[in-house]
Protein backbone atom coordinates (compact mmCIF):
# COMPACT_ATOMS: atom_id res chain seq x y z
CA UNK A 1 0.00 0.00 0.00
CA UNK A 2 2.88 2.13 1.13
CA UNK A 3 4.85 1.71 -1.94
CA UNK A 4 1.52 2.78 -4.83
CA UNK A 5 0.87 5.55 -2.30
CA UNK A 6 4.71 7.04 -3.47
CA UNK A 7 4.56 5.38 -6.83
CA UNK A 8 1.03 7.57 -7.08
CA UNK A 9 2.56 10.90 -5.44
CA UNK A 10 5.76 10.61 -8.05
CA UNK A 11 3.55 10.79 -10.95
CA UNK A 12 1.40 13.66 -9.20
CA UNK A 13 5.04 15.13 -8.71
CA UNK A 14 6.02 15.04 -12.23
CA UNK A 15 2.94 15.76 -13.25
CA UNK A 16 3.16 19.14 -11.26
CA UNK A 17 6.53 20.02 -12.43
CA UNK A 18 5.65 19.62 -16.49
CA UNK A 19 2.64 21.66 -15.77
CA UNK A 20 4.92 24.42 -13.91
CA UNK A 21 7.06 24.19 -17.13
CA UNK A 22 3.94 25.02 -19.07
CA UNK A 23 3.04 27.84 -17.37
CA UNK A 24 6.94 29.21 -17.67
CA UNK A 25 7.17 28.16 -21.22
CA UNK A 26 3.74 28.80 -22.48
CA UNK A 27 3.25 29.93 -26.13
CA UNK A 28 -0.29 31.52 -24.96
CA UNK A 29 -2.47 32.97 -22.17
CA UNK A 30 -4.94 29.62 -23.31
CA UNK A 31 -2.04 27.35 -22.73
CA UNK A 32 -0.57 28.84 -19.22
CA UNK A 33 -4.33 28.94 -18.18
CA UNK A 34 -4.26 25.18 -19.06
CA UNK A 35 -1.75 24.13 -16.92
CA UNK A 36 -2.61 26.43 -14.51
CA UNK A 37 -5.66 23.93 -14.04
CA UNK A 38 -3.70 21.46 -14.19
CA UNK A 39 -1.49 22.44 -11.33
CA UNK A 40 -4.40 22.88 -9.39
CA UNK A 41 -5.84 19.23 -10.25
CA UNK A 42 -2.61 17.69 -9.25
CA UNK A 43 -2.84 19.91 -6.16
CA UNK A 44 -6.11 18.22 -5.17
CA UNK A 45 -5.32 14.74 -6.10
CA UNK A 46 -1.93 15.12 -4.04
CA UNK A 47 -4.02 16.39 -1.37
CA UNK A 48 -6.30 13.60 -1.80
CA UNK A 49 -3.98 11.01 -1.39
CA UNK A 50 -1.98 12.57 1.59
CA UNK A 51 -5.35 12.82 3.29
CA UNK A 52 -5.97 8.50 3.49
CA UNK A 53 -2.79 8.20 5.62
CA UNK A 54 -3.80 8.18 9.11
CA UNK A 55 -4.53 11.45 10.73
CA UNK A 56 -4.72 13.54 7.89
CA UNK A 57 -8.13 13.53 7.35
CA UNK A 58 -7.92 17.53 7.10
CA UNK A 59 -6.94 17.16 3.97
CA UNK A 60 -9.83 16.10 2.05
CA UNK A 61 -11.13 19.96 3.01
CA UNK A 62 -8.20 21.64 2.10
CA UNK A 63 -8.49 19.47 -1.49
CA UNK A 64 -12.45 20.69 -1.75
CA UNK A 65 -11.32 24.27 -0.98
CA UNK A 66 -8.39 24.20 -3.62
CA UNK A 67 -10.76 22.31 -6.21
CA UNK A 68 -13.25 25.19 -5.76
CA UNK A 69 -10.81 27.93 -6.12
CA UNK A 70 -9.62 26.34 -9.11
CA UNK A 71 -13.03 26.73 -10.66
CA UNK A 72 -13.71 30.22 -9.75
CA UNK A 73 -10.03 30.87 -11.50
CA UNK A 74 -11.00 29.57 -14.62
CA UNK A 75 -14.11 31.14 -14.57
CA UNK A 76 -12.75 34.29 -14.09
CA UNK A 77 -9.90 33.75 -16.50
CA UNK A 78 -13.03 33.19 -19.38
CA UNK A 79 -14.70 36.25 -18.25
CA UNK A 80 -11.55 38.37 -19.01
CA UNK A 81 -10.79 36.48 -22.46
CA UNK A 82 -13.84 37.55 -23.41
CA UNK A 83 -14.07 40.84 -22.48
CA UNK A 84 -10.61 41.27 -24.26
CA UNK A 85 -12.00 40.02 -27.15
CA UNK A 86 -15.00 41.73 -27.79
Amino acid sequence: MTEMLLLSLLALVLSLFLGLVRVLLGPGAGNRMLATQLIGTTGVGMLLLLGSLPGQAALFDVALILALLAAVAAAAFTGVQETRND
